[in-house]
């Protein structure tokens, strides 16, 4: 239910925590050019974002599998070990969270993420905790940049387009939120968004 005025939107890939798909299977794949290659051809985040946008894995990794049999185990700790492609935390942004929640203004998530596997991420993050509601792509069969997906976050916290402070890494992410009429700031650092936050009033100068 909304109680503040405005609220702040985090994306969770590359804001909220590091996501690299090489810090799993560099562990796994030696050859620096066969690594490059096989997050080119097979395990790729053009591949893996079919599942931000709904299919699910039992989808995938099957039809992955057959098309590169020889990948197969692979292919399998895509899934299996993906928690591994999440190094940890930004660095500095947990803090503005734990900030910001001690401030009292409401925290929404809005990310691209499969629906499978944001549910056994998120189980091992606390931090998810404070947020008040997460609309996660893969369970919503719709991902950013589609306008549906803002819609969504609108509807379902109460707060207006001009309301919501977003912040996201991905550029065409951003436009599209600008679109909407929301205020939408790339992500490039923790110092930046902690200005920019400040700025827009949410965080002490």
């Amino acid at each position: 239910m909304k109680q503040n005025d405005k609220a702040v939107v985090f994306d969770v890939g590359r804001v909220l925590f590091d996501w690299q798909l090489r810090a799993l299977f560099e562990k796994l794949i030696p050859d620096q050019a066969e690594l490059d290659w096989f997050l080119t051809e097979v395990v790729s985040e053009e591949w893996h974002f079919q599942h931000d946008r709904g299919v699910t894995l039992g989808e995938m990794l099957p039809a992955r599998i057959a098309q590169f049999p020889d990948q197969a185990l692979r292919i399998a700790a895509y899934a299996a070990r993906f928690n591994e492609t999440i190094p940890g935390p930004v660095e500095g942004v947990h803090a503005l969270v734990e900030q910001l929640h001690s401030n009292k203004v409401p925290l929404y998530c809005l990310t691209n993420f499969g629906d499978e596997l944001f549910a056994q991420f998120r189980a091992e993050q606390p931090i998810f905790d404070i947020f008040e509601d997460i609309i996660v792509s893969g369970t919503e069969n719709i991902a950013k940049p589609d306008a549906r997906i803002y819609e969504i976050v609108e509807q379902r916290s109460g707060f207006a387009p001009e309301e919501l402070f977003f912040t996201d890494d991905n550029a065409a992410n951003i436009e599209a939120a600008h679109k909407r009429g929301w205020e939408a700031h790339l992500f490039t650092s923790a110092a930046n968004l902690e200005a920019q936050l400040k700025l827009a009033g949410f965080l002490p100068r």
